[in-house]
């Protein structure tokens, strides 16, 4: 294992990983060391520094550092192992990921209405509209029966297992969570899973969770609302603002970074969570400065104290209300 992983540094320098994943250097610290913004956190000033000829990170900013599946394992939150697996199909790449997920995806949409505690789930969140279901793709994964269904269709055990369906256990990675497809050019390149139970909320398989949620259809929009989670999305979409898209999370990545911010004048409304630790808060703040310096206008919306827009639908918000909301935020 140690001679594997370090002929697959060699082979794959973590400069190139990182421009594979849209990280640009900002300046040249010294001949070998490159510098810009760390991908790891949020920032203004570049704190990233790489060193091209140790094949190392550090950032000054959030304190981390390492070599390329330490940086893979900090950026994809995933295990080690995991990692190695990630990169080494990065060099190897085989067949194309999106008709196995389109299988998971369809499979589990089948599963939604044939598990109660699913559409029950939905409900509470206030997501009820049939028609929206469908077109999102939601669906469920109850655990246990998705190996046995791929596999009939002809894909390995171990290709189930490098792509993060399957745990090493052999059951579903995202048991007992509604699940979102995500697409980007019309392709599935993830699948979203929110827990319905004890388990961590948010996982995604350990693939890029690719652009904006939906942009296909948000990107014609001049004026945009951007919301933290999925099921903000989705109240959003069913109260009629369907310019409403998602980064699943209040980090961008550089591409979702691009697509937001590369025509000009466009209006962007950040919708994020109103958290006590005022995350959500700072978070907002500093992509609307962001988006000002990329000539974009930025507006902050202010929702009750506590609430997301899920949380305020929920809560008895109408679309008049939250309507209201956007009508009430100012630009910085």
């Amino acid at each position: 294992m140690g001679e594997d992983v370090e002929l697959l540094k060699q082979r794959l320098p973590l400069l190139e990983y990182l421009k594979q994943n849209n990280w640009t250097p900002c300046r040249t610290s010294c001949r070998q060391e490159l510098v810009g913004l760390c991908p790891l956190h949020q920032e203004t000033h570049p704190s990233f520094y790489v060193n091209t000829r140790k094949n190392l990170f550090y950032c000054h900013g959030c304190g981390r550092g390492g070599d390329l599946i330490r940086f893979v394992e900090l950026f994809l939150h995933l295990p080690f192992r995991q990692s190695v697996a990630h990169l080494e199909q990065q060099l190897t790449p085989g067949a194309p990921i999106s008709p196995l997920l389109e299988q998971t995806a369809a499979f589990y949409q089948l599963q939604l209405h044939r598990h109660p505690e699913a559409m029950h789930y939905l409900q509470r969140r206030g997501v009820h509209d049939a028609a929206l279901i469908e077109e999102l793709g939601i669906g469920y994964a109850p655990g246990g029966n998705l190996r046995g269904h791929l596999v009939v269709l002809g894909y390995s055990l171990d290709r189930l297992l490098d792509i993060g369906l399957i745990n090493p256990q052999g059951r579903d990675a995202l048991c007992r969570r509604v699940i979102f497809p995500c697409r980007e050019h019309g392709q599935l390149v993830n699948l979203y899973g929110r827990s319905i139970g004890a388990a961590f909320p948010h996982r995604l398989l350990p693939q890029s969770k690719g652009g904006l949620f939906a942009w296909d259809s948000v990107s014609q929009f001049s004026t945009v609302i951007l919301v933290e989670g999925l099921f903000d999305l989705a109240v959003l979409w069913q109260a009629g603002f369907r310019n409403t898209t998602c980064a699943i999370g209040t980090h961008l990545t550089p591409a979702q970074w691009t697509q937001l911010s590369t025509r000009p004048r466009r209006s962007v409304y950040i919708v994020f969570d109103q958290d006590q630790n005022q995350a959500g808060q700072q978070a907002a703040r500093y992509l609307a400065q962001r988006l000002d310096s990329a000539d974009c206008i930025a507006r902050i919306v202010p929702l009750p104290a506590g609430h997301d827009p899920n949380s305020y639908f929920l809560a008895g918000a109408t679309a008049a209300d939250f309507s209201h909301c956007l009508q009430q935020a100012r630009p910085l």
